[in-house]
């Protein structure tokens, strides 16, 4: 009988965690542009405006994440050939999925994109404005198809577990977005806490980060792009480091002259680098899949061999860094913060094993399975 009655105890608390998560239809959200958004019934046919948000998708729909794409720009594969590889092995009919092979702007085959009867567009909340000249949203509103904005750029350590959160209420898979999301301000919490100790030791004095994104991609000439209160710049003062390209930047994005990262004395400088198919003047740091150790430093050396890198205070410092550049677009991008306040930090974050978080968000939280031939992050050894 004991058996019997805690079996029954069992069951009625599955039944009504299930109950609890159930999701009730039409629901009314509000997106990551403050847009209330109506969903009439648990979409089946959605179109991935950036291809990048299937990795929201693994986390919810874990046994196939593709299951309900229709349509996508598939950046993945034309941003980290190692990924693209292994999702599409263990998820083959990812490589016949509607790929637009538009780039991650905003921009749409919308005739195409229709003929597959979508129910939901999830687009990037830096796409609505390209989104909006182009008569998208009104058109997909008159045929009551929803647009959902989430965010893993603009403001993405904020903004990157809230979408995973809300696509996951959206798709009837609340439980999965949930345990992710507080996941994610488990990680933050280390590194918020970390970040305070280790700065108040240094009487408040946070290092002057200056980080190139995409380093070397168009060449040995290439130098030296960064950003400004998106993408990597937020992910730098996450980590506790004071991003100097907001410092002369107007915009979001843009390239600062060598002369003047000199001027501005980067006490720590990163470069961010992946697997970029086609790029032949590519000299950028393979970072990713399917790379050694050896790969990386070649790369370091190219990118070191560029006018004015070896007067650098940062490089007579031994403080020369690489790391995966897709972070700053990423819904597991608390992997990237992770990496940077150990770079920022290295004493006071001496346990702390990005990569290792990297894996446990796979094992954990997604069907993609770990691969321990990956290198996320790097330091130059002049």
């Amino acid at each position: 009988m004991r058996y019997l009655a805690s079996r029954f105890v069992f069951l009625f608390m599955g039944f009504f965690s299930l109950g609890v998560y159930a999701a009730t239809y039409p629901m009314t959200v509000t997106d990551m542009a403050g847009r209330h958004v109506t969903i009439k019934s648990e979409p089946k046919h959605i179109v991935l405006q950036d291809g990048r948000d299937v990795l929201m998708l693994a986390v919810l729909d874990k046994k196939n994440p593709f299951k309900r794409v229709v349509a996508w720009n598939n950046i993945i594969k034309k941003s980290d050939s190692g990924l693209w590889h292994r999702l599409a092995t263990q998820w083959p009919s990812a490589k016949k999925i509607l790929d637009m092979n538009f780039g991650d702007s905003g921009q749409l085959n919308l005739e195409e994109v229709l003929t597959h009867q979508p129910d939901l567009l999830v687009a990037e909340l830096r796409s609505k404005p390209a989104l909006e000249q182009g008569g998208v949203i009104k058109t997909l509103a008159k045929l009551n198809i929803p647009v959902l904005f989430v965010d893993t750029a603009e403001n993405p350590i904020k903004d990157a577990p809230a979408s995973v959160k809300l696509l996951g209420k959206v798709l009837n898979k609340e439980q999965n977005g949930d345990a992710y999301f507080n996941f994610y301000q488990q990680q933050l919490k280390i590194v918020d806490d970390g970040v305070k100790a280790a700065v108040a030791k240094q009487g408040g004095k946070r290092p002057n980060v200056f980080i190139e994104a995409h380093a070397g991609v168009k060449g040995p000439n290439d130098c030296c792009f960064t950003h400004n209160n998106f993408g990597w710049a937020d992910l730098v003062e996450a980590a506790g480091g004071n991003n100097l390209g907001s410092e002369v930047l107007k915009g979001p994005t843009g390239v600062v002259a060598m002369e003047k990262v000199l001027e501005m004395k980067p006490d720590v400088y990163v470069m961010t680098g992946s697997q970029w198919p086609g790029r032949s003047k590519s000299i950028a740091l393979p970072l990713g899949y399917d790379v050694t150790s050896k790969q990386v430093q070649e790369a370091f050396d190219r990118l070191l061999s560029r006018p004015g890198f070896k007067q650098l205070s940062a490089y007579k410092s031994h403080r020369i860094y690489g790391a995966y550049h897709q972070f700053y677009n990423h819904p597991y991008n608390i992997v990237g913060v992770e990496g940077l306040a150990k770079d920022f930090y290295p004493k006071e974050f001496k346990n702390l094993n990005p990569t290792q978080t990297y894996q446990t968000i796979l094992t954990r939280f997604t069907d993609i399975k770990s691969d321990k031939n990956l290198t996320l992050f790097a330091h130059a050894k002049e």
